[in-house]
């Protein structure tokens, strides 16, 4: 098993990444002293698959398990499953030292840590992401939320986990789509920070197609280092984290413009690259030829890069200037110099933005 530490003092933590460990979580527990009470969220996709293994490897280690499910998709990431969730909780007894576990995708896992950062003022939790995005990006870092009819994770706090549990395994069941979607987060991590990471998913995209053990060990790992080594100099995104937003401040837009059942967050994700990459040039930050490098390895994994000509164009400014990202009305881009460097920009000008948007 690889192990990737996420250095915030107290608040540190490692995420273990393995293949055909799931049956193992319960017995690795034992030195966070949790009480017996624990409670897994997850939905009725993932369940069924996983949640009988984790359950039962729980029970072994002398746990009393709840379960919940909430419905799958973003568009359920709502206050109104927050509240079932609590509803649950409070009238199963559970207390400010019981824990919460995240088993499932994204969605599952925004929704338990912010479960877990308000329940009783905060209790523990754990991250066992099942999708191939959550395990490089949302199950790591602390971020937690829920949506807004107006934006995406408008509503949120930071809370660590106290452990995240990978098992590569469970991308076997993945549906392809959602593997795609996961690879658009990998892209970026590439693109911000690691060449030689955007270099190998560009030369082994046959094996990690394939799904290919070893190679998916690989991209996760890299992906979990370099998320763990900005989120240790910046936990609470005052500066360098903001760098992991590659891609998202379109991204989120078109998220938003489509009431979150059109794409899959990573498909939104590799549009908002391909546009921020073309905004980056246009504002001759970065060479042509690098934005089309950027588009090409995007391509080559079947994911989305332009915006569709049935999309309204204005909604999606509108949504982009009522997202989170935004300070004092200004927006901020993550804008690619080159492979492997990005800048944080302010002030771009609504005509810039409203030509990439249409070009």
């Amino acid at each position: 098993m690889g192990n990737v530490r996420v250095n915030l003092g107290e608040r540190s933590y490692d995420i273990i990444i393995g293949s055909t460990i799931l049956a193992n979580i319960g017995s690795n527990l034992h030195p966070f002293r949790l009480s017996s009470r624990i409670a897994i969220i997850s939905n009725p996709t993932v369940y069924p698959l996983y949640g009988d293994v984790v359950s039962a490897s729980l029970q072994d280690a002398g746990f009393d398990v709840l379960t919940i499910t909430i419905p799958d998709g973003e568009e359920h990431k709502t206050l109104m499953w927050v509240e079932h969730i609590y509803n649950m909780l409070l009238r199963s007894r559970l207390d400010r030292s019981s824990s919460l576990i995240a088993l499932g995708g994204g969605v599952v896992g925004d929704i338990t840590g912010f479960v877990a950062s308000t329940y009783m003022r905060g209790i523990s939790y754990i991250q066992v992401p099942t999708t191939l995005l959550s395990q490089v990006d949302s199950s790591v870092g602390g971020k937690t939320g829920v949506n807004h009819v107006l934006g995406k994770n408008l509503i949120g706090t930071f809370w660590q986990p106290r452990l995240v549990w990978i098992d590569v395994k469970t991308l076997k069941t993945l549906p392809r789509r959602e593997f795609l979607a996961g690879i658009a987060e990998v892209v970026k991590y590439g693109v911000i920070w690691d060449e030689e990471l955007f270099d190998f998913l560009e030369t082994e995209r046959e094996k990690i197609l394939s799904l290919d053990r070893d190679f998916l060990i690989h991209i996760v790992k890299r992906s979990c280092e370099i998320k763990a080594e900005v989120v240790s100099k910046d936990e609470r995104e005052s500066g360098l984290r903001s760098i992991l937003n590659f891609g998202h401040t379109i991204g989120h837009a078109l998220e938003t413009a489509t009431g979150y059942r059109r794409y899959l967050h990573g498909e939104t994700v590799a549009i908002g690259m391909v546009l921020e990459a073309r905004l980056s040039s246009m504002l001759n930050f970065i060479e042509p030829d690098r934005v089309l490098r950027i588009k090409a390895l995007i391509s080559s994994y079947g994911l989305p890069s332009e915006v569709p000509e049935d999309i309204d164009r204005e909604l999606v400014l509108s949504s982009m200037e009522l997202d989170k990202k935004a300070i004092e009305g200004e927006l901020r881009f993550v804008l690619p110099e080159r492979i492997g460097k990005v800048n944080i920009q302010r002030g771009v000008e609504e005509e810039t933005i409203r030509e990439v948007l249409y070009a």
